[in-house]
């Protein structure tokens, strides 16, 4: 029998309600849940397909231990591994002090994992050396908030989209980020033709493309565009100046900065028109002005002065605690804010407190019971792993992230992380890279599995209640730290415990009374009033009905003096710059259909068919400077690192720039990433480092040497076997494309290019990989003189043949077309005559699918192409080929091809 169970989407800080479909412990099926009012239903193309997700082939199943560095781990008992990490920190502890070791958790994370963690570290072992990775996604929002408004509490919600005249979008894909609210903003538009929608973001994104003004400004100067908005709104008379004088401070201060911001100064900066300036200023007075901002504002190392120059506009325009207004930051992970209201991070506390706040720490140290909490502020993320570089923390541990991918300067994590002496992760997969420096590898449960809550980006709480058991042996991430903590407990002498904690409940409720009070106080709250009632946001004080839909609607704010503050912020220019040597620009970002490192989307084949492997986007201008062509492989580098990868022409890049995605790895490509290629420097305030921009320099290669091959799959076995040799190969790509369905995983593909061809050997070894070995149905091609080898694996599928691998050593050309046959077309006997032959489209002249633009019904680029030159406008593609009706993600794309194609019938 089907059993339905509520809980929530694991990506994006949307914090969409989902409805888990399950039958006999297996998740079976996902949908968006009606009642929830994050997203009333609806689901992305990583939400819906969040079920395919529910699988073991990547699942950490069982706890692995080694004892020496030096050694291989294997498989071990939960006792083993939880001893022996409990030795070795009570160890390093005594010898070296309890800010010798470290942990470093993650916004996935549920608030209670989250709570246990922070506990742990400052109540028992006395370190505040606990950070997790939203210091790399949201400390700049949150030094932004406290600055300003004094409290890390975003006042606007998901309702204002609805009620706003002015949406100011800055430094967020949020059509790619945040999709389910990007539909709401649809919505909106479409009930209201005059809302304007102004975009702050150097590439064209989808995002932009559906703005009514673009301000594609230049890397880094978002600060001098929000002075010039208020050096325009000042002279126009556009304040409300009655609000300056009763609710804040610090107005004058700023008023003579910004002074200075006219438009010509600011366009010259921002390399933008003088009269776009002047009208999004306009636009943002008149109000109500809602603004959402993301990555682009705080991963910066002027992050915390980009967010509090935007909230400065909110501010001297009285925009702020009523409907349609107020500055709303958009959160980057599912947990993020939850982890930030248990004071999961080195430099906070429980219930929004601050560690440097003498009357806090001892606030916290009677809760827990405790004699005190440690008042030096710990190690932050880039600080924490050069400290376990320099062997100043001694021991660190990792739960639920991936830092050898998601941190800058990746060289430099990887030697941090080689040269510590003890090191834990704490995962549900098994295929990250860090997992390779694990001693202890201990298996945590994962979406579907896990029991607790999470907050989203509008101080909602979602109570997340589990469809299935965990498999194997894998446990909570809290009861692995609790078990862990009472057992450090006694090695540290302790004779009663800070963790009596034999249900989830029991840490939500000791969570709740730390709130007590406080801005974000959550008494009123319980886990049967969530589950009954649905969720809530906060504050949801004892006695209350409901939770407080905006914040600061009283004008009074959580200062000291109940005034806001404006910051007096000045343009400085990125950490890193272009010159001679570095002469681009090099800007990261995200895919529509992949979430983070790729450990859970990674593994489903159809959430590659939007962009199925790594690319840099360039202009073409510069392409044509450089004598590159769309699909030439080129080598992209800094002092820090390279990566060797394509080039794709693209006309969202300004010239002088590029793009990479952030979310290829060593796990799909023969490099470490964008990342790599980061600076590691940081803002000095929140500590979260410059993730979104570098200065390189491209150079193209000469990889004569090509292969391709391709394999229908079950499982993801002979995928994780082939990335293992992609270190083999100069350029390398693996991963996946086609649909899963039951008992079939998609189709592998692999993609390789070398200086010269490799041992035949090599080759030998990838055929046994994939089953395509004589004595199979293959057909064959062997020019051992020019080094061309083909092989194609033709299998019986019903009463028809399919084309089920293909294996082209030396020259390519038909790929694409024998793709297309192994993803949905009959191998007829025409075919089959020029299958082996050096064409690069099909023998009967009929054109490709193109990408997959819509995932959900499977439509293709230019079969959309086909419809619009035809006279096909979007409701006309609705309606005929199914696009855009089911998840929306694609429909920003499918109104970009109307606009251009249409133009040109």
């Amino acid at each position: 029998m089907i059993k339905q169970t509520k809980s929530t989407c694991c990506y994006c800080g949307v914090g969409c309600g989902v409805i888990i479909h399950s039958d006999d412990n297996v998740i079976v099926d996902v949908k968006g849940d009606t009642d929830h009012p994050a997203n009333f239903g609806r689901l992305c193309t990583k939400g819906s397909t969040l079920h395919l997700t529910a699988k073991l082939d990547n699942r950490l199943l069982y706890p692995e231990l080694r004892t020496e560095r030096t050694a291989k781990r294997t498989r071990a008992s939960w006792d083993e591994s939880l001893d022996f990490a409990a030795d070795k920190f009570a160890q390093t502890i005594s010898q070296h002090g309890p800010d010798s070791v470290a942990f470093y958790i993650s916004g996935q994370l549920l608030t209670e994992d989250y709570y246990v963690f922070n506990k742990l570290a400052k109540g028992l072992i006395g370190t505040n050396n606990v950070d997790s990775n939203s210091r790399l996604c949201m400390s700049s929002a949150v030094a932004g908030y406290k600055a300003t408004l004094g409290s890390d509490a975003p006042p606007a919600c998901y309702e204002d989209i609805d009620h706003t005249n002015c949406l100011m979008i800055a430094g967020s894909n949020t059509a790619f980020a945040h999709p389910i609210i990007f539909r709401r903003i649809e919505d909106a538009k479409s009930r209201n033709p005059d809302l304007k929608i102004i975009v702050v973001d150097p590439r064209r994104t989808d995002t932009a493309s559906s703005a009514d003004l673009h301000l594609a400004i230049l890397p880094g100067t978002d600060v001098a565009l929000f002075n010039g908005m208020l050096h325009v709104l000042l002279w126009e008379g556009l304040l409300d100046n009655a609000f300056i004088k009763a609710h804040t401070a610090g107005f004058e201060a700023l008023k003579d900065t910004v002074r200075e911001y006219t438009p010509k100064m600011v366009a010259d900066i921002c390399g933008i028109k003088e009269s776009d300036i002047v009208t999004a200023a306009k636009w943002f007075g008149q109000g109500p002005s809602l603004s959402m901002y993301c990555m682009g504002l705080n991963q910066s190392i002027h992050g915390t002065d980009k967010n509090a120059a935007l909230i400065n506009l909110h501010l001297a325009t009285g925009q702020i605690g009523k409907p349609g207004a107020g500055p709303f930051s958009l959160t980057g992970q599912p947990n993020a804010m939850g982890g930030r209201e248990v004071g999961g991070m080195a430099n906070l506390m429980s219930g929004h407190r601050d560690l440097g706040n003498a009357e806090h720490r001892a606030e916290i140290a009677s809760l827990w019971g405790v004699d005190s909490v440690p008042e030096k502020a710990g190690k932050t993320a880039v600080e924490m792993f050069e400290a376990v570089k320099s062997g100043e923390i001694k021991a660190i541990w990792i739960a639920c992230t991936n830092p050898a991918h998601s941190m800058p300067d990746l060289n430099n994590v990887l030697e941090s992380l080689g040269n510590a002496e003890l090191v834990v992760v704490q995962d549900a997969f098994n295929n990250t890279s860090t997992a390779q420096y694990a001693d202890v590898l201990l298996p945590a449960s994962t979406w579907g599995e896990k029991e607790g809550s999470v907050t989203n980006s509008e101080r909602r709480i979602t109570r997340v209640n589990p469809a299935v058991m965990p498999p194997a042996e894998a446990r909570h991430d809290w009861a692995i730290m609790v078990d862990f903590a009472q057992r450090l407990e006694k090695r540290l002498g302790k004779t009663t415990t800070l963790f009596p904690y034999a249900a989830t409940e029991d840490i939500f409720n000791e969570h709740r009374e730390t709130t007590r009070g406080r801005d974000l106080d959550i008494t009123g709250l319980s886990y049967k009033l969530l589950n009954e009632q649905g969720p809530q946001q906060w504050p949801f004080k004892a006695g209350d009905a409901t939770g407080k839909v905006r914040l600061y609607a009283d004008g009074v704010f959580a200062t000291a003096d109940g005034k806001a503050k404006f910051i007096n912020t000045s343009y400085q220019p990125t950490a890193d710059r272009i010159d001679a040597r570095y002469p681009l620009h090099l800007l990261t970002g995200r895919l529509r259909d992949q979430w983070h490192g790729m450990s859970r989307t990674g593994t489903v084949a159809q959430l590659f068919n939007h962009v199925e492997e790594p690319f840099i986007y360039m202009n073409q201008d510069d392409m044509s400077r450089r004598l590159i062509k769309d699909g030439d492989i080129v080598k992209v580098s800094n002092k820090r690192g390279s990566l060797i990868l394509p080039v794709k022409a693209s006309d969202d890049i300004q010239v002088t720039q590029t793009y990479i995605p952030m979310h290829w790895s060593s796990e799909f490509m023969n490099g470490l990433g964008v990342n790599a290629m980061m600076p590691s420097a940081y803002d000095k305030t929140s500590k979260q480092p410059e993730l979104k921009h570098t200065a390189i320099k491209i150079e193209k290669m000469a990889l004569p040497w090509r292969m391709t091959v391709m394999r229908s799959i079950t499982d993801l076995s002979s995928l994780q076997q082939l990335r293992s040799l992609m270190k083999g190969f100069d350029y390398a790509t693996c991963g996946l494309f086609g649909r899963q369905q039951h008992g079939y995983a998609g189709m592998l593909v692999f993609k390789a290019a070398h200086s010269e061809a490799p041992d035949n050997a090599l080759i030998a070894e990838i055929d046994g990989i994939l089953g395509m070995t004589d004595g199979m149905p293959l057909l064959n091609y062997q020019d051992d003189k020019r080094g061309i080898s083909k092989r194609i694996l033709v299998e019986d599928s019903g009463n028809d043949k399919k084309v089920t691998g293909v294996r082209l050593v030396g020259e390519t050309l038909a790929t694409a077309w024998l793709k297309e046959i192994m993803s949905s077309g009959e191998f007829t006997d025409d075919l089959r005559k020029w299958a082996l032959a050096p064409l690069s489209t099909p023998p009967a002249g009929q054109p490709g699918r193109g990408k997959v633009v819509c995932n959900c019904f499977n439509v293709s680029e230019n079969e959309i192409i086909d419809a619009v030159s035809r006279g096909a406008d979007l409701i006309t593609l609705q309606n005929k080929l199914k696009c855009g009706t089911e998840c929306g993600s694609c429909v920003p794309e499918l109104k970009k091809l109307v606009n251009f194609y249409g133009r040109l019938k």
